[in-house]
């Protein structure tokens, strides 16, 4: 009953498959999909031409003339100081890319309280693909029970990221990192002693305030966090709506592109065996009831390459009144 109500006040579960391929540690593959854990709850102005309610787009504009530019003239450069740039080909760049593979590698495991919070930077869910149920299963209940969290690295629409493996409920969670330099250092800001009493509190300052903490907790509930700007604005388009001002848009069509085929499953008591042999320990059996995994070897280009996939939203707009409110109440996933 407390799972039914947490998940009452979350947002639909999103089913589209934004990335297939395998989580890997040691020998181990398990197969699996990336989908979306979030939906955003800001709001998605779109840009309108008044005088005919057709979509307005963006132009690639030089900043001196104002005139615009065709993307055959168009290089990317990278400022070294200032006014001075370096051009670099897209040769040159495509040869710096991260190699590109289906794998969410993991390279090392850690306490889940050593990853500081300000890390964290976005949460997708795994879903276990292929007759990879029991594979999934295992390495959720191993991270739960040894209270590790799996750090890896993960290309992701031909950007490379850091990421670490969350247990969270009955699902694996890929949460994103930001990488290390990225997050600014906090010694030259004027913060006060890390210590209560080199920080000039009172032992009864302190008591207070953590009874008031005390009477301030309550049980976590998301659904009483939410956003009231948008909620206002969805309360607004509703009343236009109800009131028929409304407005019909030109649609603009947008192509669809499909996800890659997922790893294959590997045999799940050989491959912890051969895992425990190739780090030089001593190698345990993992007695398992029943018949173990296919043995099913994993395709060499499905280990090593993958098709850049990058995101397209969809711009398509229904002309009638009913379809416009609903879309503009519904908002899209992040």
């Amino acid at each position: 009953m407390a799972q039914d109500k947490e998940d009452a006040g979350k947002a639909p579960t999103s089913t589209r498959t934004m990335w297939k391929g395998a989580i890997s540690f040691g020998l181990v593959h398990i197969p699996v999909g990336l989908y979306s854990a979030t939906a955003s709850s800001g709001i998605d102005f779109d840009w309108l031409d008044k005088r005919s309610m057709e979509p307005v787009g963006y132009k690639r504009v030089n900043k001196v003339t104002g005139k615009e530019i065709a993307t055959a003239d168009i290089v990317k450069g990278i400022e070294y100081e200032d006014g001075h740039y370096v051009v670099l080909t897209p040769e040159e760049i495509a040869a710096a890319f991260p190699k590109v593979t289906q794998t969410i590698e993991i390279e090392t495991f850690l306490d889940a309280d050593e990853i500081p919070f300000v890390y964290l930077e976005r949460p997708y869910y795994t879903a276990p693909l292929k007759r990879g149920e029991k594979v999934y299963a295992l390495l959720r209940e191993a991270l739960r029970q040894s209270n590790k969290v799996g750090v890896a690295k993960v290309v992701i629409q031909s950007k490379q990221h850091l990421a670490v493996l969350i247990p969270c409920g009955r699902a694996l969670v890929l949460n994103l990192l930001r990488w290390g330099g990225e997050i600014r250092s906090f010694e030259q800001l004027n913060l006060p002693p890390l210590d209560a009493k080199a920080a000039g509190i009172k032992p009864a300052e302190m008591d207070m305030a953590l009874q008031l903490i005390e009477d301030m907790t309550q049980a976590w509930d998301a659904d009483s966090f939410r956003n009231s700007f948008a909620q206002e604005i969805h309360k607004l388009v509703e009343t236009k709506v109800a009131s028929g001002e409304t407005a019909a848009v030109v649609k603009v069509d947008s192509g669809k592109e499909t996800a890659p085929a997922g790893a294959d499953v590997l045999d799940l008591t050989a491959l912890l065996k051969r895992s425990l042999e190739g780090k030089g320990g001593k190698a345990t059996a993992v007695q398992a009831k029943g018949k173990p995994a296919s043995v099913t070897p994993l395709p060499a280009a499905k280990k090593t390459a993958a098709k850049k996939l990058p995101a397209k939203k969809a711009a398509a707009k229904a002309p009638a009144k009913k379809a416009l409110a609903k879309k503009t109440l519904a908002r899209r996933a992040a």
